[in-house]
Order: C-alpha cells, then sequence, then structure tokens
C-alpha cells in the first residue's frame, strides 16, 4: 500500500463521524435498491403463484386441435408442457338442493392437465381412463348429492339450448343458470349417455365460478379419443417465456393453421410482459423513475461526504504534492476512499435490504392469508437483481467522486499552504443589498456575507438542501401517483354481497321484508335501473365523446350528441343517507314536476381502445340543465320521441353502493324512489314492451359466508342469483394496505437520507468554520447576536434550496405524470400539502442540524479554537 492510500485511511479514521455517517447513507441507499428489486421479485413470484392457483400454469391455448396439430406443438423447442382439455358437455345432476346450478360440467384431462391446472384431490385417486371421473367436493357442500368412492354414475351428456329462440346460450360454457320471470328457460339438448365410477374428489377446480351453472366433474382424456377428436383444447407451457412471445405466437399459429390462439395475460404481466406498450412502457418508466430518485439521493449525499473531505485535505494533499505527489495520485486518494466505503458498504446493505425485506414479507404476509391469494408471500432473491444492485451501487459511488477526485488533483502546495483554494474573495462577490442590513440588521448580512465567502461550502449546502427537498417532493408524488393507478386500475366494490332478482311473484318484496332476520347485515341498499339516451347539445359533449363521434357512427344527430344515461334508485332509506352525504336537501329531490336528478358527471374506467385507465369528465352539464329521454335504442335520429324531462339538481362523481358501469357517451343518473316510479309508469305507457327494471339488493355484513348461507336457506331467494364478491373486496383492500406501507416505508427511507444529507452536510460545514466563528466572538459579538446570525444563514439556505427545488421538483412530476400517463390518464394536479409540509420540513430540519452543530461549537475555547489547523 502507497503512502498516499495509507494517509487516506488515517484520514478517514480520524473523521470517524463523518465517515460513518457517509457509510450509513451508502448503506441505505444499496439496502434501497437491493430492496426494491427484491420486493419487485418476491411480489411478482407471489402474483405469479396466485395466477396459476386461479387460472393454471399455461401462457399460450389454442383451440380444436387434431392429433397432428397436436404433435406439431409438442415438437416445438420452446413447449415444456402440453395440457390437453376435451370438453364432454354437460349433464344433469340428480337430486341436486341448488337449484341455480342443477348440471355437471364434465371435462377430460390428460395427465399433463391435471397438474398444469392445479386439480387437488381432497379424496381417492385420479382417473386413469374415459370410464372414471373425479368430482368437485363442492357437490356434496352446496347441492348436498352424497356420492362415495366406487359409485357408478349414469349420465347423459350434451349442450345448453334455450327455450327463447332469441337467446342464445353460450355453446358448453359454464355461465349461470338462464332464468325468465322465475322459470329455468333453458334445457340440455342429449347426445351422449355415459356411465363413469367416481375414484376421487378435489376441491373446487379452476373451471368453476360461483355464477356456474354446473359444478366441474373432470375424466381422462385417452389416447384413443386424441387420435379420433379435432375438438381438443391445448394449453401450452413454455421453456422460456421472451418479450416476443407475442408475434412469435401468432406466426407460429399462421404457420401451423392452429385457431382460437389465447395468451394467459394475467399470468404474462407477472412476468413483465404485456402486449399493451403503454402499460410496458409505464412500469419500466415507473421503474427507472424509482431507481434514478434513490440513485439521486444517494449521490447528493455521498458527493457532499467526498466533496467536504477534500475541502478538509486540501492542506495534507497540497503537502504531498510539495512533496512530489502527482495529479494522478491525488486523484486515486479519493477513488481509494470511495473503494474502501464501497467494499464496506455494499455487503453490509445488501444484507441489510434483503433482511429488512425478508422481515417486512413477514409481517405483511400474513394480511394476505385467507384472502383470495393462493399465492404465498415468500423472500424471492434475484442473483441478477443483486449483480445489478451492486452495478448501480458501484456507478453511484464512481458519480459522488467523480468531481471531488478532480477537484482534489487540482490542489497545488501554493494554494493548500495559503489556503485560497476553497475562498477567492473579491470586493463584489461579498457585496450585499443596503435594504438586508438596515432592515434585518447587521448579522442578517454578516450571515449573507459568511455564506458568500465560502461559495463551494454554501453551494454544497444548498445543493444538498435542494436535492432533499426534490427527492421528498418526487417520491410523494411518485407514491401518490402508484396509489392512484392502483385505485384505477383495480375492481374495487363498496359491498360484499349482491343478489338479483327480476322480483317475479314479488320475491324481492319478501326478501326485503326478511332483511332484519339476517344479523350480520351492517348496510343495504336494494337498487333499481333501466336504460335511456338523450340528445345533448354540443356543448354538454367531451373532447372524448365527440372524438368517439368522429370514428364511431350514430353518436352525432344532426348538431347534437346522443349519450346514454342508466337511471338508478335506491330504497328511500339510502337515498336519505346518500342525500345527506352530498350536503343536498331531500325536498328538492322529491318533486314529481321537474323530476330532479343527480348526474354522475366524473368517472374512472378503461379505455380499451387507447390501452389507458381513463379519469375523466362525462358530460358538461349546470344545475337546471333539462335532459329529454328516449328510449336507448340504436341507431339514434334527431326525431325520436322524447318521453319523459327531467332536470339536473347536482353533479357529482360519489356512487351510492352498488355496482355501476360509465364510459364514454354513457353515466349514471340517481333519483329518488318516488321519481324513478314515475319515470318507469311513463316509459311503461309509451311502449308496453318496456320491462319492469331488474333488482338488485347490496348487502356489507360482519360475516359474509354466514350471511350467504342464510340467504341461502331463503325461500325467497330460490330464483335469485346471489354473488359474494368479500374475498375480492378484502384482496383489493388488503393489497391497498401492503401498498401503502411499502410507499410510506420508501418515503420513510428516502426522508432519512435527506436528514443525514443536510445533517453532515451542515455540521461538516459548521465544523470547519469553529476558526471563523472564534474571531468574530474575539471581537465582541455577543451570543445573542451570534444566534441571530446563525437563524439568518438558516433561513438563507432554507430560502435557496426553495427557490431552486420547487421548480425541478415541479418538472419532475410532471415527467412522473407524463410516464403513468401512458396507461393512467388523469388531471394533472399539484400535491400542495404536501409542497407546504416539504418546504416547512427544510427549515425545521436546517434549524435543527444548525442548533445540533451550534451545540458544539459553543463548548469550543476560542484561544484553541483560533489555534486549530485541522477539523
Amino acid at each position: 500500500m502507497n503512502i498516499v492510500n495509507k494517509v487516506t485511511i488515517r484520514h478517514l479514521k480520524e473523521n470517524k463521524k463523518r465517515t460513518l455517517v457517509t457509510l450509513l447513507g451508502t448503506i441505505i441507499s444499496v439496502a434501497m435498491i437491493v430492496a426494491v428489486a427484491t420486493l419487485g421479485a418476491s411480489f411478482m413470484n407471489m402474483l405469479q403463484k396466485d395466477s396459476i392457483a386461479n387460472y393454471g400454469e399455461w401462457h399460450v391455448m389454442y383451440g380444436e386441435l387434431d392429433q397432428e396439430q397436436i404433435k406439431t406443438i409438442e415438437a416445438d423447442e420452446n413447449t415444456a408442457a402440453l395440457s390437453l382439455i376435451k370438453e364432454v358437455g354437460f349433464a344433469h345432476l340428480e337430486e341436486s338442493q341448488n337449484t341455480n346450478r342443477p348440471y355437471l360440467y364434465i371435462n377430460e384431462f390428460n395427465e399433463t392437465a391435471f397438474e398444469q391446472m392445479q386439480v387437488q384431490l381432497v379424496e381417492g385417486r385420479l382417473p386413469k381412463n374415459s370410464n372414471e371421473i373425479i368430482l368437485s367436493e363442492e357437490i356434496a357442500k352446496t347441492a348436498s348429492v352424497a356420492n362415495e368412492i366406487g359409485d357408478v354414475i349414469h349420465v347423459a351428456t350434451g349442450t345448453r339450448e334455450s327455450h327463447h329462440g332469441e337467446f342464445e346460450m353460450p355453446p358448453n360454457s359454464n355461465v349461470s343458470l338462464h332464468v325468465v320471470e322465475g322459470e329455468v328457460a333453458e334445457f340440455i339438448d342429449e347426445t351422449d349417455e355415459v356411465s363413469y365410477t367416481v375414484v376421487g374428489f378435489m376441491k373446487s377446480p379452476i373451471l368453476d365460478y360461483p355464477w356456474s351453472a354446473g359444478y366441474s366433474a373432470i375424466s381422462y382424456l385417452s389416447e384413443e379419443t386424441i387420435s379420433s377428436s379435432n375438438e381438443i383444447l391445448g394449453y401450452l407451457t413454455l421453456n422460456k417465456v421472451k418479450r416476443s412471445i407475442f408475434d412469435e405466437y401468432n406466426d407460429f399459429s399462421e404457420q401451423n393453421d392452429l385457431s382460437g390462439l389465447t395468451f394467459n395475460h394475467d399470468l404474462l404481466r407477472y412476468h413483465g410482459f404485456t402486449v399493451n406498450d403503454s402499460m410496458q412502457a409505464t412500469i419500466f418508466g415507473m421503474l427507472g423513475i424509482i431507481i434514478a430518485i434513490i440513485m439521486v439521493g444517494s449521490i447528493a449525499l455521498i458527493y457532499n461526504a467526498f466533496a467536504i473531505s477534500v475541502s478538509e485535505r486540501s492542506r495534507y494533499l497540497g503537502m504531498l504534492s510539495s512533496v512530489g505527489a502527482t495529479k494522478r495520485q491525488k486523484r486515486n486518494s479519493v477513488y481509494f476512499e470511495g473503494l474502501i466505503i464501497g467494499l464496506m458498504s455494499i455487503p453490509i446493505g445488501i444484507i441489510s435490504g434483503i433482511a429488512g425485506i425478508g422481515i417486512t414479507l413477514m409481517v405483511v404476509g400474513s394480511l394476505l392469508e385467507g384472502i383470495g391469494f393462493d399465492g404465498e408471500l415468500t423472500l424471492t432473491v434475484s442473483w441478477f437483481s443483486i449483480l445489478v444492485s451492486i452495478a448501480i451501487s458501484v456507478l453511484t459511488i464512481f458519480i459522488s467522486t467523480y468531481i471531488p477526485a478532480r477537484r482534489a488533483s487540482k490542489i497545488t502546495a501554493i494554494d493548500a499552504i495559503r489556503q485560497t483554494h476553497d475562498v477567492k474573495l473579491t470586493k463584489r462577490k461579498v457585496r450585499t443589498l443596503p435594504f438586508i442590513r438596515k432592515i434585518f440588521g447587521v448579522e442578517a448580512e454578516i450571515a449573507l456575507k459568511n455564506l458568500k465567502r465560502n461559495k463551494k461550502r454554501y453551494n454544497i449546502t444548498v445543493l444538498s438542501l435542494t436535492v432533499s427537498l426534490v427527492l421528498f417532493l418526487s417520491v410523494s408524488y411518485f407514491t401518490n401517483s402508484i396509489e392512484r393507478s392502483y385505485s384505477m386500475s383495480s375492481n374495487t366494490t363498496n359491498y360484499d354481497i349482491v343478489v338479483n332478482s327480476s322480483n317475479y311473484e314479488g320475491e324481492m318484496d319478501e326478501l326485503m321484508g326478511q332483511i332484519n332476520t339476517l344479523t350480520d347485515v351492517t348496510e343495504y341498499s336494494l337498487n333499481r335501473s333501466f336504460y335511456a339516451s338523450s340528445l345533448i347539445p354540443a356543448e354538454a359533449a367531451t373532447n372524448e365523446l365527440v372524438q368517439l363521434a368522429n370514428e364511431t357512427e350514430g353518436y352525432k344527430v344532426g348538431n347534437e350528441y346522443s349519450f346514454s344515461f342508466t337511471l338508478t334508485t335506491v330504497d328511500e332509506a339510502s337515498f336519505i343517507e346518500y342525500i345527506d352525504e352530498q350536503e343536498l336537501s331531500l325536498r328538492d329531490f322529491q318533486d314529481m314536476t321537474t323530476k330532479p336528478v343527480i348526474v354522475i358527471h366524473k368517472a374512472t374506467y378503461e379505455d380499451a381502445a387507447a390501452g389507458q385507465y381513463v379519469e375523466n369528465e362525462l358530460i358538461h352539464l349546470n344545475e337546471g340543465d333539462s335532459l329529454d329521454l328516449s328510449f336507448d335504442y340504436w341507431p339514434r335520429e334527431a326525431d325520436r320521441e322524447v318521453i319523459s324531462t327531467v332536470t339536473v339538481g347536482a353533479l357529482t362523481a360519489q356512487l351510492p353502493m352498488g355496482y355501476y358501469q360509465n364510459w364514454t357517451g354513457s353515466t349514471t343518473v340517481i333519483v329518488s324512489p318516488r321519481v324513478f316510479d314515475q319515470l318507469v309508469e311513463e316509459f311503461k305507457a309509451s311502449d308496453q314492451s318496456f320491462q319492469e327494471p331488474a333488482y338488485q339488493l347490496y348487502l356489507t355484513t360482519d360475516d359474509p359466508m354466514a350471511t350467504q348461507e342464510q340467504l341461502d336457506a331463503l325461500d325467497a331467494t330460490n330464483t335469485m342469483g346471489i354473488h359474494n364478491l368479500y374475498e375480492s373486496r378484502q384482496a383489493d383492500e388488503s393489497i391497498q394496505k401492503i401498498l401503502s406501507i411499502f410507499i410510506y416505508g420508501f418515503i420513510t427511507l428516502i426522508t432519512l437520507i435527506s436528514i443525514a444529507n443536510i445533517f453532515n452536510t451542515i455540521s461538516t460545514s459548521i465544523s470547519l468554520r469553529k476558526r471563523e466563528f472564534a474571531m468574530l466572538k474575539s471581537m465582541g459579538m455577543t451570543p445573542k447576536a451570534f444566534n441571530k446570525m446563525i437563524r439568518f444563514e438558516s433561513i438563507f439556505y432554507g430560502m435557496k434550496a426553495t427557490l431552486f427545488g420547487l421548480p425541478l421538483s415541479i418538472w419532475l412530476m410532471y415527467i412522473i405524470y407524463g410516464t403513468n400517463s401512458n396507461s393512467f390518464r388523469y388531471a394533472f394536479e399539484l400535491p400542495w400539502l404536501n409542497i407546504a409540509i416539504a418546504i416547512l420540513a427544510v427549515f425545521i430540519i436546517v434549524a435543527a442540524a444548525m442548533m445540533y452543530s451550534m451545540s458544539k461549537v459553543k463548548k469550543e475555547n476560542i484561544i484553541d479554537a483560533l489555534k486549530q489547523e485541522n477539523v
């Protein structure tokens, strides 16, 4: 080891506090980079496992395969596994006690399909030939049909057909039972009779849905069936998933005449591949931003430490120069210091990042239990991510040391001995405006001259504060964007259970009379709705509607635009509560003459054509505007009959309990029950084919499963559809909680880096000025005047940082907004509260750092401080 490196190590040991702060900042930055990579890998792994559990382990699907096509797919080098499934059809489930699920839904699987489609046995074994079958355990639980292993069941299989010619049943699809006016309106067109031996029972498979008309049953797909059938579904699992998967397998399908190509977008998304380029750009853009934010914060902290270190070492670097040290040796001394910091901090940072995320995932993982997530959240360490993290950390340290190293190489012996390298004064440079002294006193003038006197140290401190302000604001806006994006893209619901009914023979009225017997229900809302349309003037049309009308015929009628409305009402109690929440008057919405309505004028929806989630205004209306309602038919014409006219009583973006869909050219209108009944009568009088609006009862409950059992036991619900969305709702809420934990954890770490940065810079700067402070005190500056001077310095630092930091922060916010707008479109808004908090925090932290540093300076003896030459 050469003498320069030895001196560098000695310098690090003598300045332990600054070295520790630098180490701490570097460790935090490395830990954050590793934590972000590890967290991403862990979450992706969990979401992949959850997707596999819910939809099966496959990447590409083909329909209607024959034996030759199957052999072609299996021969492809990228084929890892091929699950083959043949739909046998539906059969009546004899003695089923569940009137909503009267069928068996029978499929045949090959051996691979049993594994890839996540078939989980609870008893018995898998079928080994086409005469054996396994049944869903739900048959015994909810249909009350008891079967045992060894039983032989005889069924007649076929397709589901509707009694109504105008209603086409989707062929062999697992959809809900078709019911019209309380009567089953479908039948099975039986084509084959088959006998099966029951060899096992399975958990409800991925083919089952709560609304399905049939319970799943799976038999074995034999080679004989494969060779003779051309209606086999193939679910392909790939050896290697690449970004080019969509183009490659589209080409592969065309070359081999394969039909029904479908991609498992849910699983592919969690591998990082989407067919939507805008979503891909958003994902990688946001990832790049978060890494850049961490790097900027780390570079600012480490750079300041090394810049101050060079200032401290200027004298001994000059002495080395006087005894023959070259520019390269002096420059390498700073690089060597960075190497030591890196060798110590990077391993600790990697271990800390992985350990921190591991502990966090252990805590967070419990939130995902029992809410519909089948993928376990476990620590997943990606060695590629670790290598990338090391490379980013090395790059960060190198960038941080580059400028200080160049500065160190330029220090000459004369400059170091005279100490003129950092302080180069002219009368003009330290000149202050006259009003500073007149208004704020001589202390403020001295404070400002002190800052100008050492421009480099002042700039380093201002840079540190500016970067801290920018980091906090940009990270806050970034995390707010992530939360907003998730809320826009997730199907959040404000209810647990929905009951659908046509109120045939008054079943819903009967159920409402029994609603109080459901002990766990906390809130409910009975909704009714029907569709109508209106022609609106051009000034009421949004830009999106105008664009839609230009692209799609039928939306523009003359000089007006056709707009669809879903007229919806809730029960009286729910409507009163909704009106109160909107701070509106109930009396204003009971006028049967003007028929006032509440228009939902803003909504969030998915624009599939643009590949974006949109938060937008749907229609430009004002209170008091009139809407002439007609039947909602297509194409729209200017001379259609106006059935009723309603008045806009209020505009809002808040919806009552229930499910609503709004998009460009359509929105929801909320009306009181009395006004709704009158509108129904007016529409019925205009056209006798107008059907009574269907009923939807929405419930929130403390125990959704118990409430569903109570609903199933009621006679009134025999012909109703009951859907329990509690698990999906809980999953959304838990994901939001988890997202909040990581978001605020990230903000906390960035804040720690910023605070460490400010304290390190200011405390070191104050330590270097001990002789200067001692000189001022020796000339008669009182403690009161001295404290006043320091306070003014703090204010000047804060003002300068705010002046530079705010415009830069707003610019970065807009970049984040622009990146996010590739997939999520909403209005750009400045987070004024966060801006106010950040500015206040800068002044508080500067003041705290100054007070902490000055508490140490005050203990110094004036004579000793004047004699001191080193920190």
